[in-house]
């Protein structure tokens, strides 16, 4: 019974067992959120629904949560961000033939990147076309700005020669203090950021239009249009909050990437699930939508029925985004920018895969086949029960990085104690553990 009413009342576990503290504060969500749908509002109003105008999204998020992140929370005073501000800055003569070289490094490694963009053909069609010219019109503001940025940061870094620096030294001709290990991270990380911003940038078009697509009228029609719309919202959301993440990776938000996944299998299961790498796509070897319907198909004469599925669906979206909002600046799959443990992340270590892969459950139904063969049912039942295990992969390998982090430890041990999720799992089995305590299930 006491692990019962811990689950029922996982307050006053918490009290006696405080959470870790999280690397984000809620603010920076909440105020990103703000932003965001005051874009959302503007562009409804004035009809921008093209796609550079979808970019609004990504501004009105991501300012507020810089402000938030700079004034408030004052993260750049954060130990993690390797930033000495006590210390007066270093002179420039001491710093310059770092920050030169880290420049040829960062420069080079932009280079790679620019070069993989134009071999790799699907960058030159459909939607990454516009990712491309994004970038492409970026390109020069980012190559004047570094070289400010460079310099200046060299003169407060801890330890300024980092992989970039690196890279640039090799280049050079400088290869007295070459670190192998920092060379590795530096470009693990920016593959990461490569082939994920390329991505975001090139979805955001897309889930603005369809926010932007709805008339009041049509939203509040019936309860599928309803949760439609809500769903497409939450998209958005999800999308916005982590682009701008991908986007903003500075020391000085101390929303830097501090390490990439060094593991193959854990490349593997996350580039499984984006393209062109994806295999659950129309046609591909985990696609479980042939001669299946959907929940508003199945349902279609159910009023009650359709209402109850709606909403159930948009808690699930709401979760799914959710997840992303709590990250703040610093959502990036394959990376570690700080351990989270507020919002969802308090009741389960992986609430956005939990949440998504029960999405597709409820709204595909896999189970049932619109050709009424048992085959296609059993096929399509099972593709997706892989699809899930993928995710499960995922989630298995990303903690196999994070554990590296006593950070991410802690938390991980207090979720095993408190979490209502794991916990609850627990009561069920009736595993215990010492007095008091359950045996960790999730």
């Amino acid at each position: 019974m006491n692990a019962l009413r811990d689950i029922t009342h996982p307050a006053a576990a918490e009290s006696a067992d405080p959470r870790p503290h999280s690397a984000v504060s809620s603010g920076v969500g909440f105020v990103g959120l703000g932003g965001l749908f005051v874009a959302i509002i503007i562009g409804r109003m004035i009809g921008a629904n093209g796609p550079l105008a979808a970019m609004l999204a990504l501004v009105g998020c991501g300012l507020p949560m810089v402000l938030w992140t700079i004034f408030i929370d004052k993260a750049w005073k954060n130990e993690s961000t390797g930033i000495d501000w006590d210390s007066p800055a270093r002179p420039h003569d001491e710093t310059r033939e770092i920050s030169i070289a880290k420049l040829a490094g960062l420069w080079a490694t932009w280079a790679i990147i620019a070069g993989l963009y134009c071999i790799a053909r699907w960058y030159w069609d459909g939607q990454y076309l516009f990712s491309m010219q994004m970038l492409a019109w970026a390109a020069p503001v980012m190559f004047v700005a570094s070289i400010p940025y460079i310099f200046w940061i060299d003169r407060r870094l801890n330890e300024p020669k980092d992989g970039c620096y690196m890279v640039g030294a090799w280049l050079t001709g400088e290869r007295a203090d070459f670190d192998r290990e920092k060379v590795i991270e530096h470009f693990r990380s920016w593959a990461v950021k490569g082939f994920f911003i390329a991505f975001m940038i090139s979805i955001v078009p897309g889930n603005w239009f369809e926010v932007l697509r709805w008339s009041n009228a049509e939203i509040i029609e019936n309860p599928v249009r309803l949760t439609l719309f809500m769903i497409a919202l939450l998209f958005l959301i999800d999308v916005a909050f982590a682009t701008v993440g991908y986007v903003l990776t500075f020391r000085p938000l101390d929303s830097h990437i501090r390490s990439a996944n060094p593991y193959a299998q854990g490349w593997m299961a996350a580039l499984i699930c984006y393209p062109p790498f994806i295999l659950m796509t129309a046609g591909g070897p985990l696609d479980y939508h042939p001669n299946t319907g959907d929940w508003t198909m199945w349902l279609e004469g159910w009023p009650v029925a359709l209402a109850v599925m709606g909403a159930i669906l948009v808690v699930l979206t709401i979760i799914y985004s959710w997840a992303t909002v709590a990250f703040g600046l610093r959502f990036s799959n394959l990376t570690h920018r700080g351990i989270i443990t507020h919002g969802p992340y308090r009741w389960t270590r992986h609430p956005a895969y939990l949440a998504k892969n029960a999405f597709w459950w409820l709204a595909t139904m896999p189970f049932i086949a619109t050709s009424g063969n048992p085959v296609d049912m059993i096929r399509n039942t099972v593709l997706l029960g892989l699809v899930s295990g993928v995710y499960y992969w995922r989630a298995k390998t990303e903690e196999k990085h994070l554990m590296a982090d006593p950070a991410y430890r802690e938390y991980f041990d207090w979720m095993e104690r408190n979490a209502p999720i794991p916990r609850f799992f627990a009561w069920i089995t009736r595993r215990k553990g010492k007095p008091g305590e359950m045996v960790p299930a999730e």
